[in-house]
C-alpha cells in the first residue's frame, strides 16, 4: 500500500490516518477504499457536514426546493455562491472523468462496507460562509460573489498530474494562495478554524484507529491542531452580528431624507430636483440590474418602483420583490431542477434556467439599488450645495 498522501499519528493511545486527497482526483478516490480496506480502522471521519452528506445522498434535492421560500429567508444570495461553486467542482470533475468529492463518497461507502463508525468531521457549510461572510466588508462581499460566480465560466485548465503535485505538503502554500491572495482574512474561518473543529472531531471518534479522508490543504493544519484541545462549541457559533452596517443603512437614507425636506423647505424646485434624481437613479440601477438577468418585464418593472421606497428601510430590498414577482411569472418547472446541475455549467445555461435565472434577478436587482444609494446620495448632496 502506497504510503504518498498519507500521515500516520499516535495521540493518547489511538492512531490516526490521515488521507490528503484532491477532490477531482481518480486516484485519491482508489486510494481512500485501498487504506481503509487494509487498515479497517474503527471509524471513517469525512470531510462533510450534515447538509452535505444529506447532498450526497438525496440526489432529488433540487426538485424540492422551494424557491419562494428561499427569497422569503434572505437565501438567494448564499443558494448562488454554493451552486457556482458546485459548478466550478464539477466543471474540473468532469475534465478529469470523476464524479466530484468521489473521494468522501467512497469513504461513505468503505466504512460502511466494513463496518466502521462514520463520522462527518467538517463543521456545517452555513456557519463557515456566515463566518467569512462576516470577515469583508461590502465591497469585500461584492468582489468576493463576483469572483466566485465568474469562475463558473473560466476556460482554465489543470492537468491531473499537476494536480496530484497539488498533493504535496510542501505545495499547500500555492493551493491556499491563489484563494486567499485578494481576501487574506478569509484563511481562518475557511481554513484554519476548520482544521482545528475537524482535528477534534477526529480525535473524538470512536475506537482506536480512525482513518479520515480530507482535502489535502487541511492535513498540515490538522497535524498540528490534534495535539490541542478546541471548542466545538464556540468554533460552531454564528459570528454575532456587526451594528455598523445597520447605522449605516439606516444614516443614509435618513441623511438624504433630512437634506431633501431641508432643500424642499429653502427651495422647491431643488428639492423636486434631489427627489427626482434618488428615485431615478435607484430605480433605474435596480431595473437595469433585473434586465441583465433577462427578468420579465413586471419584475423589472417592479425593481424601478420598489428600489427607491426600499433603499428607505434597510430591512427591505428591491431584489426580494423583484424575484418574487419573476417566480409567480416564470415559475420554474421540475425540468428546470432536474436540470440545474448541468445548467450551472454555461454562462448561456446559468441565465436561461428559471431557476437560476430568479436568484440573479434578486441579487442583480440588490446589488442596483445598492449602487443607486452611493449614486443617487452623491447626486443629492451635489444638488444641495449647488443650491444652498
Amino acid at each position: 500500500m502506497s504510503e504518498e498522501n498519507i500521515t500516520r499519528i499516535e495521540l493518547n493511545g489511538k492512531e490516526f490516518i490521515l488521507i490528503g486527497t484532491a477532490h477531482v482526483s481518480k486516484q485519491s478516490a482508489e486510494q481512500v477504499k485501498e487504506v481503509i480496506e487494509a487498515e479497517q480502522p474503527d471509524s471513517v471521519c469525512v470531510e462533510l457536514d450534515e447538509q452535505r452528506y444529506e447532498a450526497i445522498q438525496n440526489k432529488n434535492q433540487w426538485k424540492e426546493m422551494d424557491i419562494f421560500k428561499v427569497i422569503k429567508e434572505k437565501k438567494a444570495t448564499l443558494l448562488l455562491m454554493n451552486l457556482a461553486i458546485s459548478s466550478f467542482q464539477k466543471r474540473m470533475a468532469k475534465q478529469f472523468g470523476i464524479q466530484a468529492g468521489q473521494e468522501m463518497i467512497q469513504g461513505i461507502e468503505s466504512a460502511k462496507e466494513i463496518g466502521a463508525d462514520l463520522v462527518l468531521a467538517d463543521r456545517n457549510i452555513q456557519i463557515t460562509f456566515a463566518r467569512i461572510w462576516n470577515n469583508v466588508g461590502f465591497w469585500g462581499k461584492a468582489q468576493l460573489l463576483s469572483q466566485v460566480v465568474f469562475s463558473i465560466f473560466s476556460n482554465e485548465e489543470i492537468s491531473e498530474e499537476e494536480l496530484e503535485k497539488m498533493k504535496n505538503q510542501d505545495t499547500i502554500n500555492v493551493i491556499l494562495k491563489e484563494f486567499t491572495e485578494g481576501f487574506p482574512k478569509l484563511k481562518v474561518p475557511l481554513i484554519d478554524e476548520r482544521d482545528q473543529y475537524l482535528s477534534q472531531k477526529i480525535k473524538e471518534a470512536p475506537g482506536k484507529k480512525i482513518v479520515a479522508v480530507l482535502g489535502a490543504a487541511h492535513v498540515p493544519g490538522i497535524t498540528e491542531e490534534i495535539k490541542k484541545e478546541h471548542d466545538l462549541k464556540r468554533l460552531s457559533e454564528r459570528p454575532p452580528k456587526s451594528k455598523v452596517p445597520k447605522i449605516i443603512g439606516w444614516s443614509i437614507p435618513i441623511l438624504i431624507f433630512a437634506l431633501i425636506a431641508y432643500t424642499f423647505y429653502a427651495n422647491p424646485s431643488a428639492g423636486w430636483q434631489q427627489m427626482i434624481s434618488w428615485i431615478l437613479w435607484h430605480g433605474s440601477l435596480s431595473a437595469l440590474g433585473t434586465a441583465l438577468a433577462f427578468g420579465h418585464p413586471l419584475a423589472i418593472l417592479t425593481a424601478l418602483v420598489a428600489a427607491p421606497i426600499t433603499s428607505l428601510n434597510p430591512l427591505l430590498a428591491a431584489g426580494w420583490f423583484a424575484g418574487a414577482v419573476q417566480a409567480y411569472m416564470r415559475r420554474p418547472h421540475v425540468r428546470d431542477f432536474e436540470n440545474l446541475s448541468q445548467d450551472v455549467f454555461s454562462f448561456k445555461g446559468f441565465w436561461h434556467n428559471k431557476v437560476t435565472r430568479i436568484l440573479l434577478v434578486v441579487v442583480l436587482a440588490n446589488l442596483g439599488s445598492s449602487i443607486g444609494t452611493f449614486v443617487g446620495g452623491a447626486d443629492v448632496i451635489r444638488l444641495f450645495f449647488e443650491n444652498m
